[in-house]
């Protein structure tokens, strides 16, 4: 009973700690809105370079699907990976590495990125959903796919936020690592939502995407746990 009752208390704390960071990175983002006008101005930004490029022509449901993950994945590169630059710029990260163990940083830093990121997402769907006619055939199936994204997104750009905050050349380093990690994401994303977005979607005809999504947003975010006390110490 002892023993139940001290990993009662331990994952209490763990989960205190995690939700702090998540509160100090929630009221950082109140204060100054940098992220999230950042992230929304160039969703709309490219959202009205895509709309004027295409005219009056109608796009059709898989070049939809391709238009809304590439906004969605260079919103992620452009925005996503200040979380731990600003850390290192105001002079915090130590601060942080003396009072907070690293996977609570990285816990509540990740659960900030994903509600970021999913803001982001919700705001781009409805975007296009306005000013390109895209028609959703099954909504469960693009919810799962968007969700699905948002964690293999968020996991990504956590860790390799992390990674880069040191170094010296930090600006262009995260789109450069992202990208080609985010290659496998971005494939199988673009597929099931055209498929949600096309007439006769099915849970089973994208199976293999789904479990894709699911596979790389484990392997990404069990990753960044594993070796985020070695980033963070070093």
């Amino acid at each position: 009973m002892t023993t139940r009752a001290h990993r009662s208390s331990a994952v209490a704390d763990w989960l205190h700690g995690a939700r702090a960071v998540l509160m100090k990175e929630l009221r950082l983002e109140w204060r100054s809105r940098h992220a999230i006008n950042l992230l929304l101005m160039f969703v709309l930004s490219s959202l009205l370079l895509v709309v004027f490029a295409l005219g009056s022509d109608p796009a059709e449901p898989p070049l939809q699907a391709a238009l809304l993950w590439i906004v969605i994945v260079f919103s992620a590169a452009v925005g996503l990976g200040r979380s731990f630059l600003a850390e290192e710029e105001q002079g915090t990260m130590l601060l942080l590495q003396v009072n907070v163990p690293g996977s609570q940083v990285l816990a509540g830093k990740l659960a900030f990125n994903v509600l970021l990121i999913a803001s982001v997402i919700g705001v781009s769907v409805l975007a296009f959903m306005g000013l390109l006619g895209m028609q959703v055939h099954h909504g469960g199936l693009l919810v799962a796919t968007l969700g699905l994204g948002t964690l293999g997104l968020a996991g990504a750009t956590t860790l390799l936020g992390a990674l880069i905050a040191k170094a010296s050349a930090r600006g262009p380093l995260l789109p450069v690592l992202l990208f080609p990690m985010l290659s496998p994401l971005f494939l199988s994303a673009v597929r099931a939502t055209r498929a949600a977005l096309g007439e006769g979607a099915t849970w089973a005809g994208s199976a293999s995407e789904l479990t894709a999504l699911v596979g790389f947003a484990g392997a990404v975010n069990t990753a960044a746990f594993l070796l985020f006390e070695y980033v963070w110490t070093d």
